[in-house]
């Protein structure tokens, strides 16, 4: 018996194969495309500093999928103070970073499906074994995307944002 994961989208009436199960943004929202050849600016994969001063390392907003064993995720980015982007670089590459203390950050991406604002959320940024992505822990207020990650979303949920991430309005 196969488990169908699609979805008939409630934005376009067609039927998507597959309910994405991540979003990700490519850069801080801070990030301007003439920033790409400045020389105090830098955009990788995984790190962004911006006019030497401004310093973010992009992590995952995990979210429990409610009924299931699996989870939603944000890919998103987190400014951190200079000195612990500075020691989250020293140990990109270590083994064991894992142990490290979570570092405080401001959450640096604009998820447009939430309301007010996810710019400036307060973070905890929990690095994982060398290879995995960190996680974010946001501070547990009532923000509708740090309600989200304490209590979990619906797959119907998940199909919404999809909708809407997918075929975003003019």
């Amino acid at each position: 018996m196969s488990i169908d994961l699609g979805f008939t989208c409630a934005c376009c009436g067609e039927r998507h194969a597959e309910t994405p199960m991540n979003f990700s943004s490519p850069a801080p929202d801070y990030w301007e495309p003439d920033m790409e050849h400045a020389p105090d600016c830098e955009l990788t994969s995984d790190q962004c500093v911006i006019r030497g001063e401004a310093f973010f390392v992009r992590a995952l907003i995990e979210l429990p999928v409610v009924g299931r064993d699996e989870v939603f995720s944000w890919g998103v980015w987190v400014s951190l103070s200079a000195k612990n982007f500075a020691r989250a670089c020293e140990l990109w590459e270590t083994p064991g970073r894992e142990s490290e203390p979570p570092y405080f950050g401001w959450l640096s991406t604009e998820l447009s499906p939430y309301t007010p604002s996810t710019i400036n959320l307060k973070t905890m940024l929990h690095t994982r074994p060398v290879g995995e992505r960190p996680t974010l822990e946001l501070e547990p207020t009532d923000h509708p995307l740090a309600v989200e990650q304490r209590t979990g979303i619906t797959v119907e949920r998940i199909q919404q944002l999809a909708g809407e991430l997918l075929h975003p309005q003019a």
